[in-house]
């Protein structure tokens, strides 16, 4: 089995060169300070879009499908995605991103892992409605900021530990499913979670220089693709 490929979510065109130069599979546009899947300008997801020139993939996050009009899509993406927050008592989510999968690219069904906190539909819906469609799914977390009892920026890990991780991967993988697992993750967080074997680690503020808000930067990608690399080495010669 290769091991996971490394998505790096970008906010501009030299983003975007800086993420292809560290070895990137998969290039992701959105906007951090819009929220944790925040949409970018258009014009910012064309210039990624042309600057990539389909040398991998392109994504983009288009915000919660809760404020969605579901506009005219940009051009040239691979995957489109929307959260979820809002829509745990509310089942017309399925009906709204079904008839988004007309629109071209591939609709990526996003779960957070956070989804009381999010008030979104449960990890477990999320993924029995992507295997319905042999879709893919993004296991994300909503609440971003250090709050209450936790005094660090919380990660994927502090809203589900590793074995259950592994156990969604494991069900997204019988059915035909490829994940992407995200959340503030690290080095250390992937290193954890190597054993899960997503499709991808989407990973921003581990590649940046200055944290989520910062500039991506070509050494912290490659260095993040080697520790994917090593620790799913390591966990394949365990097993």
């Amino acid at each position: 089995m290769n091991p996971p490929g490394l998505l790096i979510s970008v906010r501009s065109a030299s983003e975007a060169l800086a993420a292809l130069e560290g070895g990137a599979a998969l290039i992701d546009v959105k906007e951090p300070a819009n929220g944790p899947l925040g949409r970018a300008a258009d014009q910012a997801i064309a210039d990624v879009v042309a600057t990539v020139a389909r040398q991998r993939p392109v994504s983009a996050a288009l915000g919660e499908l809760l404020d969605d009009r579901c506009e005219t899509l940009p051009a040239g993406l691979s995957f489109v995605k929307w959260g979820l927050a809002g829509h745990a008592s509310d089942l017309s989510w399925h009906r709204c991103l079904s008839a988004r999968w007309s629109l071209g690219p591939q609709v990526v069904a996003v779960a957070y892992a956070d989804w009381q906190c999010a008030r979104a539909p449960s990890v477990e819906e999320v993924i029995q409605f992507a295997a319905d469609r042999r879709g893919v799914v993004l296991i994300d977390t909503h609440c971003k900021e250090a709050s209450g009892l936790r005094q660090h920026r919380p990660t994927l890990l502090d809203w589900a530990p590793a074995a259950l991780i592994c156990r969604w991967c494991e069900q997204c993988r019988a059915a035909g499913v490829r994940i992407a697992l995200a959340g503030s993750l690290g080095m250390a967080e992937i290193a954890e979670l190597a054993p899960a074997r997503p499709d991808w680690f989407a990973v921003r503020g581990a590649a940046c220089d200055g944290g989520r808000h910062g500039i991506v930067s070509a050494t912290k990608v490659r260095d993040l693709l080697a520790v994917i690399h090593r620790c799913c080495h390591s966990a394949t010669a365990a097993g």
